[in-house]
């Protein structure tokens, strides 16, 4: 069972994830980072690099996001590819702690 990102993701962006990914799963949107449940090796290693606990293994996965195990599939195959890390979005601080931000998500990739 893959790991999914979560809404906490949107409009914060951070990509301490990425870098520990080994097998470079993860997708990039113009506001979030997805991953592709068809690359995780369900390895965990990128849970707990998360500083707003976006990413959950998909059987954990809060029901309020149930949504986001398609959008992580169907967005990982339009967006591209992320295998470094980057600076988190200008409004990462601002968005950290926010909830509810899915009418923040852009459909767009990086």
């Amino acid at each position: 069972m893959a790991y999914i990102v979560a809404e906490p993701c949107v409009a914060c962006k951070y990509t301490d994830c990425v870098a520990v990914c080994p097998v470079d799963c993860f997708y990039e949107g113009e506001n979030m980072l997805v991953i592709s449940p068809d690359e995780c090796i369900d390895c965990g290693a990128c849970e707990p690099e998360c500083p707003v606990t976006a990413i959950y293994e998909e059987d954990e996965l809060p029901e309020k996001w149930t949504e986001y195990v398609e959008l992580n599939e169907r967005l990982a195959g339009e967006w591209p590819n992320i295998t470094e890390q980057k600076e988190a979005l200008p409004t990462a601080d601002e968005f950290k702690e926010v909830e509810s931000k899915r009418d923040k998500l852009s459909m767009n990739g990086a």
